[in-house]
């Protein structure tokens, strides 16, 4: 004890000095452990960039920067979705709001009304009192559950369709078909409908529709541009192009006859004189002279003769759904 009250200064400092080498020890050992985690972490991102150099494509190097370019790629993208977003207008329903039996029926007869008189004045033929693929709906005043809101969609996109029909002046619109969405439809003539239905993905709605015209080239290729020019996006899906005599032809000939030849008399028909009766007693008919090609003008020839077309558009109506 007594060295130690001679040396107490000493043992103090001795005991101060122990004291900071454990706690400096503690610390190195502490460091030493964050040194190692830091080092884990920086050997497992080195990995991953070594894995990502060796990925087809890379981000890049000190001359390409991959990340970079795909950022403005990204860019781009959102530029083209925004400038693509004004040929996917929605078509506004008819009517367009607050839609109930007696605003749908009066819309309908005024759309209706509306749709054949545009029809007229741009020359465009239609059949007797047709209702533009709504005789169903066109006499009633209540309508079925549910159907009112695709019935008001439907409406404004048929609208659509024959104005852009219309304005491209085509000699005779035959129909427009839809798909059937009410129950009132059953009761409607077949040739309003098709066979098909509408169809949704994960962007949008596929509505068809089947619109027959009869018209010529000039207006076809007029109607095709219409369509692809337009606000609303319409897919041609399928063309079907025939003469517009070519129906009436084969009626005539399921009759019996080609057209434009006559019908020989009927065998034993008496005072008729043909091969087979030389009892008639009319004479023969006299021979007629073979009849001479018709020597060419000069000019030049007809390659292509325009002629009146029937054709059938199969006709997809997008719409975007609502972004979430």
């Amino acid at each position: 004890m007594g060295w130690i009250k001679r040396n107490l200064f000493f043992v103090i400092g001795g005991v101060v000095a122990l004291g900071l080498l454990g706690a400096g020890g503690f610390y190195i050992y502490k460091g030493w452990n964050r040194n190692s985690d830091a080092a884990d972490k920086l050997q497992e991102i080195y990995g991953t960039l070594k894995n990502l150099q060796q990925q087809k494509p890379s981000p890049g190097n000190s001359k390409i920067d991959n990340t970079k370019i795909a950022r403005e790629q990204h860019r781009q993208l959102r530029e083209w979705i925004d400038a693509a977003g004004k040929y996917f207008q929605p078509i506004p329903p008819i009517p367009a709001d607050n839609v109930t039996s007696e605003a749908y029926a009066g819309e309908l007869r005024r759309t209706v009304d509306t749709l054949q008189r545009d029809a007229d004045s741009a020359g465009v033929v239609l059949p007797p009192k047709y209702n533009f693929s709504f005789s169903a709906q066109q006499p009633l005043m209540k309508f079925a559950d549910g159907s009112l809101e695709p019935l008001a969609v439907q409406l404004g996109e048929v609208k659509a369709i024959a104005e852009a029909i219309f304005a491209t002046r085509v000699n005779a619109l035959d129909s427009i078909q839809r798909v059937r969405v009410s129950a009132d439809d059953a009761a409607g003539p077949a040739g309003d409908y098709i066979d098909d239905h509408a169809v949704t993905n994960d962007l949008a709605v596929f509505t068809p529709y089947v619109v027959t015209f009869r018209c010529f080239t000039p207006e076809l290729a007029r109607i095709i541009s219409a369509f692809a020019t337009a606000s609303n996006t319409f897919l041609i899906k399928a063309i079907n192009v025939q003469p517009a005599g070519a129906t009436s032809a084969a009626l005539g000939n399921a009759a019996g006859g080609m057209p434009g030849v006559g019908t020989p008399p009927d065998v034993g028909m008496p005072g008729r004189f043909y091969p087979g009766n030389p009892g008639g007693n009319m004479p023969p008919p006299p021979v007629q002279p073979p009849v001479q090609p018709a020597v060419g003008k000069g000019g030049l020839q007809t390659i292509l003769k325009e002629q009146l077309l029937r054709v059938s558009l199969e006709v997809e109506i997008v719409k975007l759904l609502p972004k979430h």
